[in-house]
C-alpha cells in the first residue's frame, strides 16, 4: 500500500485523499470509514459480514475500538455506506473533510462522561428500588404507613421505578432490538431481552395479583408477590452499564499515545510575506511558502532550510536524542523543535503530506486492521449471541417440562441471558492490540499493521542498525583525553566555561560532569 500511495502522489494525487490508497492502474485499493452505533463484537462482525457481501469489496476490516473501518477493492463509498445503513449501523468516508488523522479531537474520549452520567442515574433509581423489594420484604426496613398491607401499590412502585431505570438506558433496547430486526442480534440484543423478559413478567404478576385482590385471595397475592423481578430488570441494566463505562474508559486510554503525537503538531506558523512576518494558522500554510522558526519553536511543516544553522531535535520522529544540525539546502520536518538558531525555510511537504501525519496516519491504519487472532475473536463472537439466545429458550423449555412454573422457568433462562451479556470475549483482544500500538507509539515503535504487532511478540532475535536507538538517550562524558602539555582539569576548566551558554546535549553532559568533579 505504501508503493501505491507513492504512485497516487506521482500521478498528481490531491492530499485531501490521505484515507485512500491508489494501486497501480489507478483504481482504489483501501478506502477508510467512519462506522457509528457499534457498541460490541457482534456489530462489527455484523458490518464486516454486511460489507463483504457488496459486490466488488475483497476484503474488510472493522475496528470497534476507533470505530473505523478499512474496505480493499473496487466497490463505490456510496455502495459500501449503504450495506452499513441496511445492517443499522452508520458510515461515513473519512478524509473527505480536514485532516481527521491530524485531529486529536476526532479520539476524544466522549463516551465515558455520558455512561458515568447514565450510571449515577441508574443507581439512584435502583438503590429505591431495592429498598422497596429486598428491604421491606426480606429484612422487613420500614416504609410509608400507606404501604402496609397495600401489594398492589408496593407493584406499582417497582414497576414506575423499573420503568425509569430502562428508559435511563433505552440504548440498550434500541440497539438489541434494531439488531434483531437486521437479522443481526448483538450483545445489546442479549441484555434488552433479559431486562424487558423480567419486566413483562413481573407486569403480568401484577395484574394477576390485582385480580387474587379483588377475589380476596390473600395466599394468591402473596405468590404473585414473590414472582416480581421489576429489580432484577433494573439491576441487568446497571451492572451492564457498569461494564460498559469500564469498556469506554479503557477505550479511552488506548489511544493516548496517538493523541500525544497528534497533539505535537503546531497550531500556527510564522510566514514571511512581502518582508514582513505574519502569523497564520497551520491550514492556511501552502506548499512555497517561506516560514521561520526561532529556538525553542517547533517547525510548523516540512521544508527546506533557506538561510541559517541550528541544531533541531527530531526525537519525536525518529527516536534519536542527539540534535541534528541543519543549514542551507537540509530538510526539516514538522513537529521537530529548532534549539538554537534562526531558520528560514521554504514548505515543501504541508497538512496531510508532511511526516509526522504520515506516522499519525500509519498507526491510526493499524489500528483499522485485523490481527489474525482478532478474526478468530470476530468469528467466534458472530456465533455467540445467536448460540446464547438458543440456550436461554432451551434451558426455559426444559425447566418447564420438568414442571417447575413460569417464573422459575424464566428466571434460569434470563440468567442465561445476562451472565453471557459482557463483551470481554470481543472487546479483550482489540484492546490489547490497540495498547501494543500506542505503548510502541509513545516509545517510538511503530507497527504498521496489527499483524506485525502479534509477530513482533513472537520475535526471539532483534538487529539494530545503530548505537543510538538502544541508549538512555542522555550522553555522558566517559573519558578526557587532553593533549600533551595539557592536564585533565585544564581541558574540562576550558570546555566547561565553553559549553556553559549552549543548549546543545553534548554541551550540557561536560557541564554535568564538569559539576560532578568540582
Amino acid at each position: 500500500s505504501s508503493a501505491a500511495s507513492d504512485v497516487y502522489k506521482r500521478q498528481g494525487g490531491n492530499s485531501a485523499k490521505a484515507n485512500e490508497v491508489i494501486d497501480s492502474q489507478g483504481g482504489i485499493f483501501m478506502q477508510q470509514y467512519t462506522v457509528t452505533g457499534m457498541h460490541c463484537a457482534a456489530c462489527s462482525a455484523s458490518v464486516e459480514k454486511a460489507v463483504k457481501k457488496v459486490p466488488g469489496v475483497t476484503s474488510c476490516a472493522v475496528s470497534l475500538l476507533t470505530n473505523s473501518m478499512g474496505v480493499e477493492g473496487t466497490a463505490e463509498p456510496a455502495a459500501v455506506i449503504k450495506a452499513v445503513k441496511d445492517a443499522g449501523y452508520g458510515a461515513s468516508v473519512r478524509g473527505q473533510e480536514a485532516a481527521p488523522a491530524a485531529d486529536a479531537s476526532a479520539l476524544e474520549d466522549r463516551q465515558t462522561p455520558h455512561l458515568k452520567k447514565r450510571l449515577i442515574a441508574s443507581v439512584a433509581f435502583l438503590l429505591i428500588l431495592m429498598y422497596f423489594s429486598m428491604g421491606h420484604m426480606m429484612w422487613g426496613w420500614p416504609l410509608p404507613r400507606w404501604f402496609d398491607g397495600n401489594h398492589i401499590a408496593m407493584g406499582l412502585v417497582q414497576l414506575l421505578l423499573a420503568g425509569i431505570v430502562m428508559v435511563i438506558n433505552q440504548k440498550f433496547f434500541i440497539n438489541g432490538f434494531k439488531g434483531l430486526v437486521h437479522r443481526s442480534p448483538n450483545m445489546d440484543t442479549l441484555v434488552a431481552m433479559g431486562s424487558m423478559a423480567s419486566f413483562v413478567w413481573s407486569t403480568y404478576a401484577l395484574f394477576a395479583m390485582t385480580d387474587a385482590q379483588l377475589h380476596g385471595n390473600e395466599e394468591l397475592v402473596m405468590h404473585y408477590m414473590m414472582e416480581f423481578y421489576f429489580e432484577s430488570a433494573a439491576m441487568i441494566l446497571t451492572l451492564i452499564t457498569v461494564g460498559k463505562m469500564l469498556e469506554a474508559r479503557s477505550k479511552g486510554k488506548t489511544t493516548d499515545a496517538l493523541k500525544s503525537l497528534m497533539k505535537l503538531a503546531p497550531k500556527t506558523a510564522t510566514l514571511l510575506r512581502d518582508g514582513t512576518e505574519v502569523t497564520v494558522p497551520i491550514e492556511q500554510v501552502q506548499k512555497e511558502d517561506i516560514f521561520v522558526v526561532r529556538p525553542g519553536e517547533n517547525i510548523p511543516v516540512d521544508g527546506i532550510v533557506l538561510e541559517g544553522s541550528s541544531a533541531v531535535n527530531e526525537s519525536a520522529l525518529t527516536g534519536e536524542s542527539i540534535p541534528v544540525d541543519k543549514a542551507a539546502g537540509d530538510k526539516v520536518s514538522a513537529a521537530t523543535t529548532n534549539q538554537s538558531g534562526y531558520l528560514q525555510c521554504r514548505a515543501t511537504r504541508v497538512g496531510e503530506d508532511t511526516t509526522l501525519a504520515q506516522i499519525i496516519r500509519m498507526v491510526s491504519d493499524a489500528a483499522a486492521t485485523k490481527a489474525p487472532i482478532a478474526k478468530i475473536a470476530d468469528t467466534v463472537s458472530g456465533f455467540f449471541v445467536p448460540a446464547v439466545i438458543s440456550i436461554a429458550v432451551v434451558t426455559t423449555l426444559v425447566w418447564l417440562l420438568l414442571g417447575r412454573d413460569v417464573g422459575y422457568a424464566l428466571a434460569r433462562g434470563i440468567s442465561v441471558l445476562v451472565i453471557s451479556c459482557p463483551c470481554a470475549l470481543g472487546l479483550a483482544t482489540p484492546v490489547a492490540i490497540m495498547v501494543g500500538n500506542g505503548m510502541g507509539a509513545k516509545n517510538g515503535i511503530l507497527f504498521k499493521t496489527a499483524a506485525s504487532l502479534e509477530a513482533a511478540g513472537r520475535t526471539q532475535i532483534v538487529a539494530l542498525d545503530k548505537t543510538g536507538t538502544i541508549t538512555s538517550g542522555e550522553p555522558k562524558v566517559t573519558d578526557i583525553l587532553p593533549a600533551e602539555g595539557v592536564t585533565e582539569s585544564e581541558l574540562l576548566t576550558l570546555a566547561a566555561s565553553l559549553e556553559q551558554k549552549s543548549e546543545h546535549p553534548l554541551a550540557k553532559a561536560v557541564l554535568a560532569y564538569a559539576c560532578l568533579l568540582y
